[in-house]
């Protein structure tokens, strides 16, 4: 079992690195192009407000009802109601969906100022975002759909596919600011034409299993309301990170030009190793959970949450601490160029720093999480998302008000620390829930493996803090020498991390044992 999750989530890392490596190379298009302007404010906004209908609902709430109920009907029932499934949940999907998107393009000024109240004392800019989102907004629909069929496919253990499809949209968006890097409006059109792009990949995979029947309306269908049943719980609950995050920019655009941006560029930063590690781990996991739950297999269930807590400790923790330690180098040298200048740095390195504390609270709600819904237990994760929610809120505003009254330059980076705070509450009621209710019982070797971890990254950490130049080093520096300097401290870091495990005792094998 173990080892086939991790070559799973192996499968699901690599194809996601690629896709998180344009998505390095899409950000350092725009922070070259547009900096943090006015425009470029206008259209992360307008790009957020799909993207977090994305998260929440298609590979949020969707994704983790869905997977759940067609693994049971995939198990249980014979191939032909498998099929109908697919058909009456992409009919009723697409049909919701499809109105939803009319109602969003109609309404783009309110939903504008909705996200965004601080866009309303500059027309210009508020009239910018609002002609964006009409373009951006379809996309929540073409990937939700592409988020179905990605379920389809992890389903049955395919899940390179799935992986690679976000590629598609960095693709367009880099191919976007290539051929006009003056003007945001050709960055929604990218937006657009991604959605259909990434929606059309999934079917040749599914055709090759039969999974590709014509849509049907099907809200009156007992699985289909099943699957909505849960999913409407969960589209809260399984959201709280992207409800913090949307927070974080509503406040942002009610601070001064550019919170919103550097908002977004240290987000970014820290969403390459929580999109290549994390969600990996939770995404080949939620399948084989919702199997065992099924064939009432408690044990195997625990193990495999427990697998899922190792490793994302063995791959986060020194993640986490390479993000904290090395966010100046890191913004820097990816991003201070022509538009982007040293005070967006600075500004940015402030959010990454209070972003990366609050990474492995970000990861572990990843992991856990599936532990509820693979059980369609939907109440218990709404109940701590909202906990964590209105602390998160209650922590914004006391940390933008404490800046502003000591005169700090980063009162945006109080919100990224009010959105990591939030997510370590989240992931400790559910850990604590797990551990109540039996459901999740600790394997033997977690004190060994614990000190291993500490020696391992206190090692990587002298090494960053000794080795690293001071800030204005990086700055001064041009693109070679800053090249240079990080890729020869990530090498090291990696190489004094894994040799001081394995100088500790800790080796591959104890990942693959079932």
């Amino acid at each position: 079992m173990s080892k086939s999750l991790l070559k799973s989530s192996g499968i699901v890392g690599l194809m996601t690195l690629l896709s998180r490596v344009l998505g390095f190379v899409r950000d350092v298009m725009f922070a070259a192009s547009f900096g943090a302007s006015a425009g470029m404010d206008a259209f992360l906004v307008a790009l957020k407000i799909p993207n977090f209908g994305r998260r929440m609902f298609a590979e949020g709430a969707f994704s983790q009802a869905f997977v759940p109920v067609f693994t049971e009907v995939k198990t249980t029932r014979p191939h032909e109601e498998v099929r109908d499934l697919v058909a009456a949940t992409m009919g009723t999907l697409g049909g919701v969906l499809a109105m939803i998107t009319l109602v969003g393009c109609l309404a783009a000024p309110l939903l504008l100022w909705l996200f965004a109240p601080g866009f309303g004392s500059d027309p210009a800019k508020a009239a910018l975002g609002a002609d964006l989102l009409r373009w951006t907004f379809p996309y929540l629909m073409f990937i939700s759909l592409t988020a179905m069929a990605s379920g389809v496919l992890n389903s049955y253990g395919q899940f390179a596919i799935p992986a690679i499809t976000p590629v598609i949209l960095n693709l367009c968006l880099i191919g976007a600011a290539f051929v006009d890097n003056d003007s945001v409006q050709v960055l929604a059109y990218a937006v657009f034409a991604a959605g259909i792009l990434q929606f059309a990949f999934q079917w040749p995979a599914l055709r090759k299993l039969g999974l590709l029947p014509r849509p049907r309306w099907g809200w009156k269908d007992l699985r289909v309301r099943r699957v909505v049943t849960l999913m409407l719980p969960i589209l809260f609950g399984a959201s709280v990170q992207q409800i913090s995050l949307l927070l974080d920019t509503i406040l942002a655009s009610l601070l001064v030009t550019g919170s919103v941006s550097w908002l977004y560029y240290a987000d970014r930063l820290m969403e390459f190793p929580l999109g290549i590690f994390s969600i990996a781990v939770a995404t080949v996991i939620l399948p084989s959970l919702a199997a065992q739950h099924a064939k009432r297999s408690a044990e195997d269930f625990s193990a495999t949450l427990d697998w899922g807590l190792r490793t994302i400790l063995l791959i986060g923790v020194p993640a986490a601490l390479g993000l904290f330690l090395l966010a100046g180098p890191l913004t820097t040298t990816l991003f201070q160029y022509h538009a982007f200048n040293a005070h967006d740095v600075r500004m940015t390195t402030w959010a990454l720093m209070a972003y990366a504390f609050g990474f492995m609270g970000f990861s572990l709600v990843k992991v856990l999480i599936p532990g509820f819904y693979a059980r369609q237990e939907t109440r218990l994760p709404v109940r701590f998302g909202l906990i964590a929610i209105v602390s998160g809120m209650v922590m914004s505003g006391s940390f933008v008000g404490l800046s502003v009254l000591l005169d700090f330059e980063a009162p945006h980076a109080g919100l990224a620390l009010a959105t990591s705070l939030s997510a370590w509450i989240n992931a400790t009621l559910l850990f604590r829930r797990l551990r109540q209710d039996g459901i999740y019982r600790p394997r033997a070797g977690w004190r060994s493996f614990g000190l291993r971890l500490i020696a391992a990254n206190g090692a990587m950490a002298a090494l960053l803090l000794l080795c690293s130049p001071a800030l204005q080093a990086w700055i001064d520096a041009g693109l070679r020498q800053r090249g240079v300097w990080v890729l020869g401290l990530l090498a090291g870091a990696m190489a004094v991390y894994f040799a001081t495990l394995w100088f500790c005792g800790m080796r591959l094998a104890h990942f693959r044992r079932s």
